[in-house]
């Protein structure tokens, strides 16, 4: 749910009896094609704004008629009046932000601007609401009574502490300095995602001669030669940054000054003291979140974040990192060592620095255990792995299929949707995939809904998965890594959380789970990437047809710990600048960014020697625009749930249609219908423990069998 602005004459003339401008058509209503599914076809940049304004407008009214109802407070005239209210508002928002962050433009870029606060607003005008919040706190508060299934009771629940969570005991004047910082916060961060968008871009290294390009493969050479000429650079290279600190290019490129700039232009993306620097930014939201934290009654942001999450509280957060960062530093120094002594068996003569670090990682990994990452690219091309490996281990689990629809419209031509089915043939929903990247993209990799399951609203899931993989030149395969390939299992987890939600009440349906749950699932779906049957079944020579053969399976396998130190390292490392920043008191003073990142990376050991935070502050879009302000953790927290489920898995049988229902029925399909401790032990058997996940990345030697 979002929140209140002001009425403004555009709002009353959309509000008039009989008014339906053509430009607002594509939101005004529930989509007539399958599922929902949003009209690309016709929907235009400018019906953005005004869908936006009418949208907030009916669910204020509509949220008014419910708090000013006279009849005592019943759940249905109370709690499903809430969850069925701003379904206009609901549908432009779930098309934009998907638009906004996939496929932008300076058009999309202002409409952001300007609803983001208003968002903020609409969203402390429902929540801050009293006449509302009494209504809701009545049936809390006669919760044993009202007779609720185990899903409503859950739902009620929910709302009453999201209601305090977001200020409703707070008095008048603390409430409306809480929807000053609200609106505030909201304009920040979507500064911040536009000037990270932007500085990126402008970050990318442009090389004037190919000679300097050496060690990248003539697809790669020409994908940088487009680049460069769909910028007006003809004649040069432009090496695009990916989201994340280290660039996958920097293991290829041969020229040690080459591959220093691109790591430096990396580094340096949105620290160059232009309009895209986003220090000041950072340093202010920090201090915004603090107040606000205090405000609502916590020490710091952190603890406010974290009173729903798995975890709970930032004490569990920090002794869990805590339990990690010794090993980590151990293997990462390991590994230091070995790549070291590969640069001085080439007889060159320098130290080992960030730069260098994924070049020799590679000259060891194919030293150590015979793998040339170059020569795996030709088994994994991007269509050959969606249809005959995710989509295949998906039927192979959970018995679900999938037929590509080219009569359903797209935001860009990239774009692929495929229908799915139960293996019944009953219709489950639809799946959108974009996976190559784009200038006007936000990097890294992510799932959402067009449209969410609801019983109550009768919807079935409409489901995207986005990445950022390098698109091929006019008539090149696209083949990607084998991390990539991990990368596109991953966001098909997320999809399978999605599409197998089975819920009455979208509050709880699919992925709206805790921040340290949701990828769960996810990285539970990676495993199944390099499991033998899967495998052998996508991962197929673009040129010869031939499988990938069992000697190259081996030594993927016996590869898959080394450079663990390092991974674990820099996802460490950015944990802790997460939980830094929003462990700050509000009496702090505003931090010097740049300053403050080192002391703290010191503070928390995870300052490893070369090995760079995954993300720096700068860049760090999950914690300051993206949602996962003190939840970056999760991914390793759920790293522990999901390789104790998947050591289930192999102590029953593995990859079964059984094993597969299972997990679907217990996990996937629960959505937040119960608690998510009781939902792993009821899975798992006991409480997750961390053994498994130090033996999957080779932390600690593996129990013998």
């Amino acid at each position: 749910m979002r929140d209140l602005i002001s009425i403004t004459g555009l709002a009353l003339l959309l509000a008039a009896p009989g008014l339906t401008p053509a430009w607002a058509a594509p939101f005004d209503a529930p989509s007539t094609l399958p599922y929902q599914a949003p009209r690309f076809d016709i929907i235009k940049d400018g019906d953005y704004q005004p869908a936006f304004e009418k949208g907030m407008q009916q669910q204020l009214a509509e949220i008014a008629a419910i708090a000013d109802n006279k009849a005592e407070p019943t759940f249905d005239n109370t709690i499903v009046a809430i969850e069925r209210s701003g379904r206009m508002l609901d549908r432009v928002n779930s098309v934009f932000f998907a638009v906004v962050q996939a496929n932008t433009n300076p058009t999309l870029d202002k409409v952001q601007t300007a609803v983001a606060p208003k968002l903020a607003a609409h969203s402390d005008a429902i929540y801050l609401n009293p006449k509302l919040f009494a209504r809701v706190k009545s049936l809390y508060d006669r919760r044993a009574g009202l007779k609720l299934d185990a899903e409503a009771l859950q739902v009620l629940t929910i709302y009453y502490r999201q209601f305090v969570h977001a200020g409703a005991n707070l008095g008048p004047k603390e409430r409306t300095r809480l929807q000053e910082i609200n609106k505030q916060n909201a304009g920040l961060e979507t500064q911040f995602q536009q000037k990270l968008v932007a500085g990126a871009k402008a970050g990318a290294l442009v090389v004037d001669n190919k000679a300097d390009l050496a060690g990248l493969t003539e697809a790669e050479i020409a994908s940088a030669e487009e680049a460069a000429k769909a910028r007006g650079m003809k004649g040069k290279y432009v090496l695009p940054l990916q989201n994340t600190t280290q660039q996958p290019l920097l293991t290829s490129l041969s020229n040690r000054a080459v591959r220093e700039k691109l790591f430096n232009q990396s580094w340096t993306r949105t620290e160059k003291k232009d309009a895209n620097d986003t220090r000041a930014i950072i340093a202010q939201l920090a201090i915004s979140r603090a107040e606000k934290a205090k405000l609502l009654g916590y020490p710091n942001y952190a603890a406010y974040v974290l009173y729903d999450q798995m975890a709970q509280t930032p004490q569990a957060v920090e002794k869990f990192i805590s339990q990690l960062v010794a090993p980590t530093r151990a293997k990462a120094a390991e590994e230091a060592r070995l790549i070291q002594a590969a640069i001085d068996k080439e007889g060159k003569r320098f130290d080992l620095k960030p730069w260098d670090w994924q070049r020799y990682s590679e000259r060891v990994r194919k030293e150590r255990y015979d793998l040339d990452q170059d020569a795996l690219r030709p088994y994994f091309e991007i269509n050959k792995v969606l249809k005959d490996g995710v989509l295949y281990a998906a039927t192979r689990l959970y018995g679900i299929t999938f037929k590509q629809r080219k009569d359903i419209p797209v935001y860009h031509p990239d774009v692929m949707v495929f229908e799915v089915f139960e293996a019944n043939g009953t219709s489950i929903g639809l799946m959108y995939f974009d996976f190559f990247k784009r200038d006007n993209k936000t990097g890294g990799a992510w799932m959402s809904n067009f449209v969410g399951q609801s019983k109550l609203l009768g919807t079935k899931p409409v489901i995207y998965n986005v990445c950022n993989f390098t698109k091929p030149a006019p008539g090149q395969p696209a083949l990607i890594s084998f991390d990539d390939v991990g990368t596109m299992f991953h966001e098909f987890g997320h999809a399978l959380h999605g599409l197998f939600a089975n819920q009455t009440y979208p509050l709880v349906s699919g992925t709206n789970v805790a921040r340290d749950f949701v990828e769960f699932p996810s990285q539970f779906n990676e495993h199944w990437a390099l499991y033998p049957e899967i495998l052998k079944h996508y991962a197929v020579n673009y040129k010869t047809g031939a499988t990938i053969p069992q000697a190259l399976v081996d030594r993927i396998r016996n590869s898959q710990t080394w450079g663990q130190g390092y991974a674990l390292g820099e996802l460490l490392a950015a944990s802790q600048l997460d939980m830094q920043w929003h462990s700050l008191p509000a009496s702090a003073a505003k931090q010097d960014v740049d300053a403050f990142e080192i002391q703290a990376l010191k503070r928390t050991g995870t300052d490893f020697p070369n090995v760079p935070t995954r993300y720096r502050s700068s860049y760090f879009l999950h914690i300051w625009a993206n949602g996962y302000a003190s939840a970056y953790y999760a991914y390793q927290w759920t790293v522990m749930l999901d390789t104790s489920a998947y050591a289930w898995f192999t102590a029953n049988g593995g990859l079964t249609r059984a094993n597969g229902q299972r997990f679907r029925d217990m996990i996937l399909s629960k959505g937040h219908t119960m608690d998510y401790g009781p939902m792993f032990r009821a899975f798992y058997g006991k409480d997750p423990d961390i053994g498994p996940m130090l033996e999957h990345r080779g932390l600690v030697p593996p129990k013998s069998k």
